[in-house]
């Protein structure tokens, strides 16, 4: 499921290369204390998220990240779930799950400029601009934290 996910077009805009997200993902599934869900809407699969302690990113990590940041994806991945608020609710049962199971300090996300739609959605979930960054798979992106509550 998450393959056919990735090879859609719009899924790669909002999250890179299917090949460097397939990477991402099996680092994030093979890391223990990693957090991976499905997200369902209805009672159907609707999108998938995951959080990760952003050190395991090692030195692609740019200043700015407090000590103690997971980093954060989610992708509402079938268009009938878009813009129904299910990624809004799923980021925030993916932030009380990291913050209640973890000792993280902060959240992460990484948007690119140019998905103002993305950057708006986050600030309403209580993150908040730090800098752009250059990413290497989606181009110059904002960095975007929440702190622990």
């Amino acid at each position: 499921l998450l393959a056919s996910w990735l090879a859609r077009p719009e899924v790669e805009r909002w999250w890179g290369s299917r090949g460097a997200a397939e990477a991402e993902i099996r680092t994030v599934f093979e890391t223990d204390s990693a957090i991976a869900r499905l997200i369902l809407a209805d009672g159907r699969p609707a999108g998938y998220a995951h959080a990760i302690d952003a050190t395991y990113w090692g030195d692609r990590l740019p200043d700015g990240m407090p000590p103690g940041t997971w980093d954060l994806d989610i992708v509402i991945a079938e268009p009938a779930f878009r813009s129904r608020g299910v990624g809004a609710r799923a980021l925030e049962l993916m932030a009380a799950e990291v913050f209640g199971t973890t000792f993280a300090m902060a959240l992460s996300v990484f948007v690119p400029v140019v998905s103002e739609p993305a950057v708006r959605a986050y600030e309403r979930a209580g993150f908040r601009w730090v800098k752009v960054a250059e990413d290497p798979l989606l181009g110059p992106s904002w960095l975007m934290i929440r702190g622990r509550p």
